[in-house]
């Protein structure tokens, strides 16, 4: 009696990890990150700031950029997939998009190393132009549907 119970425990243990086993691969997204800014700044608000602010917003920009940009022909928002772009779901595709999104990782991490150690160095009034041009560059991505017109 004791032996027909404990197979029977082990039987559905093994038919529990089976089933939660064979979940299935959900699409990747193609852009993936931070994607967007809290707010658009103008040069006045940027000149109240201090410098630190300032070096955090410009940190802010680069990695949004960075996510985006690299993956405009594709999508300009998170939650496009290979698959919602008819692109095969094929194993070599799989594994280029996730070393894209591991280089583009890397490269974010570190660029932002170096960020951090060096940009303190900046003028403030470049580090404004900068966040600036950065910000009308992701204003830009709004209009972005209007260079597929034919």
């Amino acid at each position: 009696m004791k032996t027909k119970s404990t197979f029977f425990c082990a039987l559905f243990l093994l038919l529990t990890s089976l089933t939660f086993a064979q979940k299935k691969d959900h699409s990747q997204s193609i852009i993936s990150g931070k994607v967007n800014i809290k707010k658009y700044h103008s040069r006045e608000d940027l000149k109240k700031m201090k410098k630190g602010e300032l070096l955090d917003l410009y940190i802010e920009r680069i990695e949004v950029i960075v996510n985006i940009l690299p993956n405009i022909a594709f999508a300009t928002k998170p939650g496009v997939t290979m698959e919602s772009l008819g692109i095969p779901d094929t194993k070599d595709n799989k594994k280029a998009l996730e070393e894209n999104i591991e280089a583009s990782s890397s490269y974010f991490d570190s660029t932002i190393e170096f960020q951090k150690k060096i940009l303190p160095y900046s003028d403030t009034v470049d580090l404004i132009a900068a966040i600036l041009f950065y910000e009308s560059t992701l204003k830009a991505l709004h209009t972005y549907d209007d260079f597929k017109k034919e």
